[in-house]
């Protein structure tokens, strides 16, 4: 199996990409991390530094960022850090069906590593009815949720925090994942797509998913159907890194064929 992991600039991120293309990555990247640096920016999209500065002057006209010397911050980020919320509840019906199957494949006494995510805290919120699970998870709020079941065991890495998944990254994070050994992991993704593979916004977690990778046994990705075909900035690695895909309904027919030809056991949630 391919262990690999990769970094890509997605959809001409090299010099001469639409402005609109750059700036929608620049916003998914802020999304991801909560902020952001002109310098890390200009060196991922292979451009100056001052296009960059005016890329965040257009994007904080939009008022979900704002500027600050040498980059720029999520506007969202202390609100939703305060309440303990997710930045991205969309299709969270579509998740709600995911999170319950994936929880119903879980057996009592397992040891289990959840990914931070809105479908993986899903995953979680199914789990209450479980007994004797040992989760290991990266994700603050689920971590929360998970350690008020009273036979649960329930570890965290340590490392940086991260305010938009309310999770911890960084070496530490990875360092930890190195010395761990489970039976299933609950892997989330910003894209998925049988060609390229799974897809992120930014570059920070990528270490961090490929040691999580590396600990599990078994990889279940648990992402909803508008994922699919939907291309983000930077590269983990092909389908081989997963055994089985989880998603809902809305995955085409030809998705789906396309999916198992490439050997991956796919599970619909209805």
């Amino acid at each position: 199996m391919a262990r690999q992991t990769k970094k890509r600039q997605d959809n001409g991120s090299a010099p001469g990409m639409l402005s609109t293309v750059r700036r929608q990555r620049i916003t998914e990247w802020i999304e991801e991390e909560g902020s952001a640096r002109v310098r890390d920016l200009a060196k991922a999209f292979q451009v100056t530094e001052a296009t960059i500065r005016q890329d965040l002057e257009r994007l904080e006209e939009t008022g979900r960022i704002t500027r600050e010397h040498g980059g720029a911050f999520l506007n969202s980020v202390p609100k939703q850090v305060a309440s303990h919320a997710l930045h991205h509840q969309v299709e969270m019906e579509k998740k709600q069906k995911i999170g319950r199957l994936a929880a119903s494949l879980v057996q009592d006494g397992e040891t289990l590593i959840l990914d931070a995510g809105t479908t993986t805290t899903e995953v979680a919120n199914g789990l209450a009815e479980h007994s004797n699970l040992t989760v290991i998870t990266n994700a603050l709020n689920i971590a929360m949720t998970l350690g008020s079941v009273s036979s649960f065991s329930v570890h965290m890495p340590g490392g940086e925090f991260k305010p938009p998944t309310l999770s911890l990254t960084g070496d530490k994070s990875v360092d930890y994942f190195g010395d761990i050994l489970a039976g299933k992991l609950f892997l989330a993704t910003a894209g998925v797509e049988v060609n390229r593979g799974l897809t992120y916004p930014s570059f920070a977690d990528l270490r961090l998913k490929q040691a999580m990778i590396r600990a599990a046994q078994h990889v279940y990705l648990v992402a909803d159907s508008t994922k699919i075909n939907r291309p983000s900035f930077t590269l983990l690695g092909d389908l081989s890194l997963v055994q089985t895909f989880i998603t809902d309904d809305g995955i085409s027919d030809k998705d789906a064929k396309e999916f198992e030809n490439r050997g991956i056991e796919l599970l619909i949630a209805k």
